[in-house]
């Protein structure tokens, strides 16, 4: 029977991309890339946000592409965001089809149609990418804000390198966490509208909320992590590169009400199943875990 560190670790490495969902990736952001080529001068496109900075959660959703645009596209930079985003979707739907092409504040989301099965499986493929337009203005990048109407500003290196420091400075356990709690997010249980809105914002609040060093007990770490969640989701969260408008402005007071509610659970549920594991009930203990995260998590 696996004790409650190794289903924890099992979970962890359940959740990491491997080679082939990264050759996946690798692929659709070329395919993306070179017929979006045929539409905009595209200077270059790399693979940024959370799967970047590797705590992208299962299944693989949402990979945002940076697409860097040329000089010969400056004209969108004087115009209001919406513009070129409706000419990204616009091409975009083209090849993909109105159905698979969605817009969105900052970007324009492509899904390719994959099948999640039960155990959130998806057979090694990104089921979606973010197409993102973006200008480079030297030393940080600019992009489209639907709801300003402007070009906002941006830097994923600062957020790569500030989530690299806090792994490190947490025992390399720190992307873990916060991948599982991005999973837990995700789960279809909490219906259309996820709890914490972006997923991004739950990382950033790790920043500050993870601290004092990694304890080395997943169980109380999760519990701890969810409770100081809850308790801090209304606090106003700003961007971790000090450029772009606060990550938390997504979440009215309803939403981070009802996030608050459901982190609240969350911790209750944690504190559950440790107890069910310090009275050696190690199989309720664990299938308690698996029904606060969802498949991914290990009964055996």
């Amino acid at each position: 029977m696996l004790s409650i560190d190794e289903a924890f670790r099992k979970f962890k490495s359940r959740l990491e991309l491997n080679e082939r969902e990264q050759k996946n990736a690798s692929q659709r952001q070329n395919e993306v890339r070179d017929y979006l080529q045929t539409k905009f001068g595209i200077a270059r496109s790399f693979l940024t946000g959370s799967y970047a900075r590797y705590t992208k959660t299962k299944p693989l959703k949402d990979i945002d592409i940076f697409f860097v645009l040329k000089d010969s596209e400056k004209h969108y930079h004087g115009k209001a965001a919406s513009v070129v985003l409706d000419d990204f979707h616009s091409a975009l739907v083209e090849k993909y089809g109105s159905a698979a092409v969605r817009k969105q504040a900052r970007s324009i989301n492509v899904d390719f149609g994959v099948h999640i099965d039960a155990e959130d499986n998806t057979d090694y493929r990104v089921v979606s990418v973010d197409a993102v337009p973006a200008f480079d203005t030297g030393d940080q990048y600019e992009i489209p804000d639907t709801a300003s109407g402007k070009w906002i500003k941006t830097d994923p290196e600062i957020h790569k390198d500030k989530a690299t420091a806090a792994h490190q400075a947490y025992g390399n356990e720190w992307k873990g966490l916060v991948r599982m709690v991005k999973y837990w997010n995700s789960n279809p249980k909490h219906g259309d509208q996820k709890p914490v809105k972006p997923s991004f914002l739950i990382e950033v609040m790790a920043l500050e909320c993870l601290y004092g060093g990694w304890g080395g007990s997943f169980d109380r770490e999760i519990q701890s992590f969810f409770a100081t969640l809850a308790d801090r989701v209304h606090d106003e969260w700003p961007d971790p590169a000090g450029l772009g408008p606060a990550i938390s402005n997504d979440m009215d007071a309803a939403r981070k009400q009802r996030a608050q509610q459901l982190l609240f659970q969350a911790s209750q549920d944690a504190s559950i199943a440790i107890d069910h594991a310090r009275r050696g009930r190690n199989i309720e203990a664990l299938r308690a875990w698996r029904a606060l995260f969802g498949p991914k998590f290990p009964l055996s």
